[in-house]
């Protein structure tokens, strides 16, 4: 009996532990430049404000606890009782007392163990480094590190709204980012842990660009940001962002198209196995990149109506009118890189550093700037390996 009293201890429940009705889940962050919400301003004026300088306005994405229930949205945009979600904003200039204002308004607290995304502005983020910007978060442990991080091209707010009954803006932006394996035009994603490594080591790097119009949101292209001022500088096109996915070897789906010489109807091409490799070489004190990009796919759509689409002429013909635009779209990339903003968010300081390390402790102070005199040259291969299921 006492052995029997004593194993009933080991099997009791969490004495400290919340239950989720009890709490205010919140899965979304955005963070945009200070804009008070018309509930701050009114509760301001009756004198229900502290010390702060308006630096940023954060907004929280809730999912409520009990489906269906109506909650109020204030300081937000209009909400409807279809609504999944709730976004409530509070402005102010430190992350962690914002979030603990919160509890003056809500009678759960906020618990962000499920946070899936953070939406940065790139007003804010031209503004503030995201060492400043994200310092709270990356020092609290009730957040976890696997979180996305997004920048959207205007209002985080608007990135975190949506008008779609039963849809939650957070987990859809999280969705987006399994769709890699169809278009070469999403990057890896970022995660918290993810981006805290990369502005430790210094370098210049990209962040998904989210844009968006009518409550409807799309990845288009990345915003750009400088390795020494973590802050944005500007932004890659989508068409650039298949240029960088070429050299990085980060091609995992999507489709290549271009157009016939002749009468310029549209030929397309479906990468399903590519390789690159960023070839450094170095000349005493001259530096210099080759690039390598291999691909075998599909021919898998064709306007030009040819007489004779399977021959292998006209297959090593196509190949070289694909092999074209990839180049094409790795030229614009590493314009945009060397030419425009003078960063290296291609991973060739990466590969210097590994295969001439010691050259590489001579310029890794000012690699950006050094990067972009550097001569690049690249080839590419293509190789049609099939045409779907055309019988032609």
């Amino acid at each position: 009996m006492l052995s029997v009293t004593v194993l009933l201890l080991f099997t009791t429940g969490c004495w400290s532990s919340n239950e989720i009705e009890d709490l205010s889940v919140y899965v979304g962050l955005g963070l945009d430049v200070a804009k008070e919400s018309k509930f701050e301003q009114n509760i301001n004026q009756q004198g229900a404000s502290y010390p702060k300088r308006k630096v940023l306005t954060a907004t929280v994405q809730i999912v409520p606890p009990i489906a269906g229930k109506n909650e109020k949205q204030s300081g937000s945009a209009p909400s409807s009782p279809s609504k999944a979600y709730l976004n409530e904003q509070l402005t102010g200039d430190s992350l962690i007392q914002i979030f603990r204002q919160f509890s003056l308004r809500r009678d759960r607290p906020l618990i962000g163990h499920h946070l899936k995304v953070i939406v940065i502005s790139s007003e804010l983020a031209r503004k503030y480094s995201l060492e400043q910007v994200l310092d709270f978060i990356l020092r609290d442990n009730d957040i976890r590190p696997s979180c996305l991080i997004v920048v959207s091209h205007r209002s985080a707010l608007e990135a975190l709204s949506s008008t779609e009954p039963g849809e939650i803006p957070a987990f859809y932006l999280t969705g987006l980012v399994d769709n890699r394996y169809r278009s070469n035009k999403i990057l890896p994603p970022m995660s918290l842990i993810k981006l805290d490594s990369t502005m430790q080591s210094g370098k210049s790097f990209l962040l998904q660009n989210v844009v968006t119009a009518q409550s409807e949101h799309k990845f288009s292209g990345a915003a750009i940001f400088n390795g020494n001022t973590k802050k944005w500088i500007g932004e890659l096109s989508q068409y650039e962002v298949e240029g960088i996915s070429w050299i990085k070897e980060d091609v995992v789906g999507g489709a290549l198209k271009t157009y016939t010489a002749g009468d310029g109807h549209s030929i397309t091409y479906e990468p399903k196995n590519s390789h690159s490799s960023i070839i450094p070489k170095v000349h005493g004190d001259d530096i210099s990149f080759h690039i390598k990009i291999h691909s075998e796919g599909r021919f898998i759509e064709d306007w030009s109506f040819p007489e004779i689409p399977t021959t292998e002429q006209y297959m090593r013909e196509l190949e070289q009118q694909f092999e074209e635009e990839a180049r094409k779209q790795i030229g614009q990339a590493l314009d945009k890189m060397q030419h425009v903003y003078h960063v290296d968010v291609g991973g060739f300081g990466e590969k210097l550093r590994i295969k001439h390390p010691g050259v590489w402790r001579k310029v890794k102070d000012h690699w950006d700037e050094t990067f972009s005199h550097v001569p690049i040259t690249y080839e590419v291969h293509m190789k049609i390996t099939d045409f779907g299921s055309s019988i032609d």
